[in-house]
């Protein structure tokens, strides 16, 4: 297949430089590294951070998912995936099981992730403690001197307010110990996936130039009090209407024809894969 454009979309030195941004931010867990973020044929906001972090790191042998919260034929993944198959030639896949890398918005597969694979998350706001420090000088000391009482100050006044945690996305976590670390807008029910995972998880954000990194088999413990521990959202005793499937997040919807509340598995292709009898780990 000949291309119309440099393998990648990327010029070799930009590829090289986000790489080496790449590595520092494996080789400290859940520190942001700052990046010099390219100009993309996408708007800032629509997955630039992840895409660069795809783009710099696809080879020629890899397989490629997008997916963009569970589904794999949203606007923003079809049009993601075709920039990245335009620009490389390389093979897409709706199976989890089967990509390379995978790159994410606002949700982590259902199927487990393995030894080898690389999953991309796109990230709108790095810095966990954005929500109380308005300067960046200011949140860099916060980090550097591991001062992280606002994040628990701020689930404290959630719980105060509301009697529980409210947080129903990008819930602060601690990485190995050391940083606070927002995990992107991913669900709470993903935030246990990020423990000790078997593949590599890096985070980008273009619009802030920042990527940092989870290496795979990286303790990671979501932000919470004894008396009040972190829970997932809970979907007991409900199933997906499609394929029956339970433990895994659930879409509530309503059906047409019934005007009942029903479920329906989040992510469309471990749905679809049980549906056809494959088996999704």
């Amino acid at each position: 297949m000949k291309l119309n454009y440099n393998f990648a979309f990327f010029d070799e030195g930009s590829k090289r430089e986000i790489r080496r941004a790449t590595l520092k931010a494996v080789a400290i867990p859940g520190y942001q590294v700052p990046f010099a973020s390219r100009e993309m044929p996408i708007a800032r906001g629509w997955g630039t951070g992840g895409l660069q972090l795809t783009l710099s790191l696809v080879g020629q042998e890899d397989i490629l998912k997008v997916i963009d919260q569970g589904s794999d034929e949203s606007v923003n993944a079809v049009n993601i995936k075709k920039l990245i198959a335009i620009t490389t030639g390389i093979t897409v896949t709706d199976e989890t099981a089967a990509a390379t890398i995978i790159q994410s918005r606002h949700r982590i597969p259902e199927t487990p992730l393995q030894e080898g694979q690389i999953l991309v998350l796109q990230v709108p706001l790095p810095e966990p403690l954005r929500y109380y420090e308005p300067s960046e000088f200011e949140t860099k000391k916060l980090h550097a001197e591991q001062e992280y009482s606002g994040a628990w100050l701020m689930l404290f006044e959630q719980i105060m307010n509301y009697g529980t945690m409210s947080t129903s996305a990008d819930h602060p976590v601690m990485v190995h110990g050391r940083y606070v670390m927002a995990p992107s807008p991913i669900p709470r029910f993903d935030n246990p996936k990020l423990n000790s995972s078997r593949a590599l998880i890096l985070l980008g954000a273009g619009r802030e130039k920042k990527v940092y990194a989870v290496p795979p088999y990286t303790r990671v413990v979501s932000v919470d009090f004894e008396d009040y521990p972190f829970a997932v959202e809970s979907f007991q005793h409900k199933y997906c209407k499609l394929c029956g499937a339970q433990g895994v997040f659930l879409d509530e919807i309503l059906d047409d024809l019934t005007g009942k509340t029903v479920y329906q598995c989040n992510d469309s292709s471990y749905c679809l894969q049980r549906l056809n009898g494959r088996s999704v780990g």
